[in-house]
């Protein structure tokens, strides 16, 4: 898909995100010369690399939307401006920590899971709200919205519910932002009330 064409169709409050995990550094140079800057990476030590080639790109923003094991937290916190895959109290106290440290404030957002779906990492909408009190006054992040993803089995009415869901959740806490919506589910995302839409396929086409 023709990035421009892709924003031409997008109301101006949604945000992409180009998903680089196993695209080369000629594809992402590509991408980033027709006016791409938020690249997103799910494996750190895939990404590290790649962000160090590209270093000379000053406004590419990485984001990162994997999993995000306590291990790797301070390499995520030293490469990353933005997390989207915060999916405990126990990992965002650990990030803030770790980001005190690194005289670093990384934008965040919280991965929720709205059904039940083992292959997913996230906190339930109630463990969430349990836990906001405490998580919205921990420093040296900036906590902007939620994130979440649709289980494989979905169609696209199931997808579209969800995302409403979520929506609906990140305005009860006044949150901005919604990072949902990948290449197959990214229109009904932003039906939804997306703020950022995920795309790698779409963009690049097909993974190495």
């Amino acid at each position: 898909m023709n990035l421009k064409e892709l924003r031409n169709h997008l109301p101006s409050r949604v945000k992409v995100l180009a998903v680089s995990k196993g695209q080369d550094i000629s594809s992402i140079r590509l991408l980033a010369s027709s006016g791409q800057i938020d690249f997103g990476e799910s494996r750190v030590q895939e990404a590290l690399p790649k962000v160090d080639l590209l270093k000379d790109l000053i406004d590419i923003r990485w984001h990162f939307i994997g999993g995000l094991q306590a291990n790797k937290v301070r390499q995520v916190v030293r490469t990353f401006d933005v997390i989207h895959s915060v999916d405990s109290l126990k990992l965002a106290k650990r990030i803030s920590r770790i980001a005190g440290e690194e005289c670093k404030k990384p934008i965040v957002m919280a991965q929720v899971k709205f059904r039940n779906d083992p292959n997913k990492g996230g906190f339930n909408s109630e463990d969430l709200l349990n836990s906001w009190n405490e998580l919205i006054e921990l420093p040296n992040i900036d906590l902007v919205g939620l994130m979440t993803i649709a289980p494989l089995s979905f169609d696209l009415t199931q997808r579209k519910l969800l995302f409403k869901e979520c929506r609906l959740f990140a305005d009860k806490l006044r949150l901005e932002d919604c990072s949902m919506g990948m290449s197959a589910d990214w229109k009904e995302a932003v039906e939804s009330g997306a703020t950022w839409i995920r795309l790698g396929t779409s963009l690049f086409g097909s993974r190495l």
